[in-house]
């Protein structure tokens, strides 16, 4: 359940915790990203997805670098094609979603928010997706899987988020696509929102005396 603010009995938001793949841009390396290079790159899928799913936590906390986790998943047998080109296959499956980043970049400016991303993320894809979609242009700091070494649900990942933004928790709204880390979230104290798409999440965002003019 998501929290209902009640503006007359809360502090105002100071601080805004943003995923990024599913609310700010497109998965990094979903499961539709890996149907298709599959299908690209003429993979088995079903060994692709097991293999995948064995490593890819351990490349998300930080532990394995992205041609360490391609050597286990898809180079672990000697292919047609290069790492490089697989990897850059990897890389162009990303994709904003210019309304959503529009509105955080509006809503910092207008109400002077702390912008923090949480998200899990491996380090390559996470730099590349951070300068490639400017994100560093409006988010104040990044507590990424890779970098703290937590991943959500764990709810470390979220009290290293707090230390590091040093303001009252009750401050805090939390913008995620994924409902169980919005409950873990919730679970601490920290208010949240479970994204939808645009027009529904700009809605919640009012509740919380956040608006845009259109």
């Amino acid at each position: 359940m998501e929290t209902q603010n009640k503006l007359e009995n809360e502090q105002p938001i100071t601080t805004l915790f943003v995923d990024i793949g599913g609310v700010l841009l497109t998965n990094g390396w979903g499961r539709q990203s890996r149907k298709l290079a599959a299908e690209t790159f003429d993979l088995n899928l079903v060994e692709l997805e097991e293999r995948h799913h064995l490593t890819f936590d351990t490349y998300e906390v930080g532990k394995l670098t992205l041609e360490e986790y391609l050597d286990r998943v898809v180079f672990y047998e000697p292919r047609s094609f290069t790492i490089d080109t697989f990897r850059a296959f990897m890389y162009s499956q990303s994709k904003p979603y210019p309304e959503m980043i529009a509105l955080v970049r509006q809503l910092k400016e207008k109400y002077r928010l702390k912008i923090a991303v949480v998200n899990n993320e491996g380090r390559e894809m996470n730099s590349y997706r951070i300068q490639t979609f400017k994100l560093n242009e409006f988010v104040d700091f990044f507590i990424s899987s890779s970098f703290v070494h937590f991943r959500k649900p764990d709810a470390d990942i979220f009290r290293v988020a707090l230390d590091i933004a040093q303001v009252p928790i009750n401050q805090v709204l939390y913008l995620d696509d994924r409902s169980m880390f919005v409950d873990v979230a919730e679970g601490l104290g920290i208010q949240g929102i479970c994204h939808v798409d645009y027009l529904s999440t700009r809605a919640k965002l009012e509740s919380f005396g956040l608006t845009i003019e259109d």
